[in-house]
C-alpha cells in the first residue's frame, strides 16, 4: 500500500492481481457493509496514477463544498474517475464486476492502525503487487474506447494526461 498526500488527506493506494473475491467486495459495497470502506477499481482503466490523484483531489473538493454526487467518498472517487456523468455507467466501467481479478484498492484518510494492521489487504483475497506496473498491465485499447482518445492526441501527449484532462474537464464541458 503507497500513501498520497491530496488537498490536505491521504489517499491510500494497492494494486492487487489474481482477485477470486470480486463478488463479495462488490456486494459487500453495494449493501455498504464494507468495513473499512474502500473503492475498489477496474485497475485495466489506470494506466497511472496522476489521473487518480486528479480524480482524488475533484472527489475532496465536491466533500469539502457538501456537493458529492454519489452517496459515499469512495464512489464519488470512482465517479470522477470515470469519464462520464452517468453514475451508473461509471460505476459499472469503472469500478469492478463480479469477475474481475484485476483491482486498484483506494482508501481516503487510513488510520495508522487500519494500514499497520492491512485492514485493505485483508478484504481482498488476490496478490498485491507494486503501483509501479500499473501502466505495463493498462488495457490502452479498452482506455482510448472509454474516453475516447484518438490516436492523433495520443501523438502529442501520453495517455495518462489525457485522462487527467477529461477528468477536470468533465463538469465544464
Amino acid at each position: 500500500m503507497k500513501l498520497f498526500e491530496v488537498n490536505g488527506s491521504t489517499l491510500s493506494l494497492a494494486l492487487f492481481t489474481e482477485v477470486t473475491n470480486s463478488k463479495e467486495l462488490l456486494d459487500s459495497m453495494q449493501a455498504a457493509t464494507l468495513d473499512p470502506e474502500v473503492a475498489f477499481l477496474n485497475a485495466s482503466l489506470i494506466p497511472d496514477v496522476f489521473p487518480l490523484l486528479a480524480a482524488a483531489h475533484k472527489t475532496l473538493i465536491s466533500k469539502s463544498r457538501d456537493s458529492l454526487t454519489t452517496r459515499t467518498l469512495h464512489s464519488e472517487l470512482v465517479y470522477n474517475y470515470s469519464g462520464s456523468k452517468h453514475i451508473t455507467e461509471s460505476l459499472k466501467r469503472c469500478g469492478i464486476s463480479e469477475s474481475s481479478t484485476y483491482v486498484l484498492a483506494a482508501r481516503f484518510n487510513a488510520t495508522s492502525d487500519e494500514i499497520e494492521q492491512k485492514a485493505v489487504e485483508k478484504l481482498v483475497n488476490g496478490k498485491e503487487i507494486d503501483l509501479e506496473e500499473l501502466g505495463g498491465r493498462a488495457d490502452q485499447a479498452q482506455i482510448q474506447k472509454h474516453y475516447k482518445i484518438t490516436s492523433q492526441e495520443l501523438g502529442i501527449s501520453p495517455l495518462a494526461d489525457a485522462i487527467t484532462c477529461r477528468i477536470a474537464a468533465r463538469d465544464a464541458l
